[in-house]
């Protein structure tokens, strides 16, 4: 390194299934509280691109379960934007309201993971599932973490806060 700065972004892959079909009325909920979360995220300057979950072929051993899978994969300017977006306003709500909308989510299967990106174009669907199922298979490291098992940009612990 020779002393220039790395701007590194931090990308967050979800999963979840829905607990009811797409027209039952907590599904609609479901939907109308997601958009609104992602309008807030938008407007807070830190989310930087949301990719659509539209036609993407979706790896089944990926999350077990009955209901539709529910994917959303998000690129955001720093983990701490991102911590505190998760667990603030409307989000924190739906996180709250989760159980009304997600099916319970089995042992060993996390509800998202997270990892650093130099660059936004390298994020893909195709990277999410890979990070998702290393992070199954190895549990936390700086390749794919959690918030409780954290790493900064240069592969270090880190206590997000």
């Amino acid at each position: 390194m020779n002393g220039e700065i790395n701007m590194a972004f931090v990308a967050i892959y979800t999963v979840g299934r829905l607990k009811h079909p797409y027209e039952h009325p907590a599904s609609r909920e479901f939907f109308e509280v997601g958009y609104e979360v992602i309008r807030q995220a938008a407007k807070s300057g830190h989310l930087i691109e949301e990719f659509s979950p539209n036609g993407v072929p979706f790896p089944e051993e990926a999350i077990k379960g009955e209901g539709v899978p529910i994917l959303t994969l998000t690129v955001w300017k720093s983990l701490q934007s991102l911590y505190r977006f998760t667990y603030s306003g409307q989000h924190k709500q739906a996180i709250r309201d989760r159980n009304k909308w997600i099916e319970p989510h089995q042992e060993k299967q996390p509800t998202y993971v997270v990892w650093w990106t130099e660059k936004v174009k390298d994020v893909s669907w195709e990277e999410a599932f890979k990070r998702y199922n290393y992070y199954i298979q190895h549990g936390p490291s700086p390749f794919a973490f959690d918030y409780k098992h954290a790493f900064d940009e240069v592969g270090e612990t880190f206590l997000v806060k």
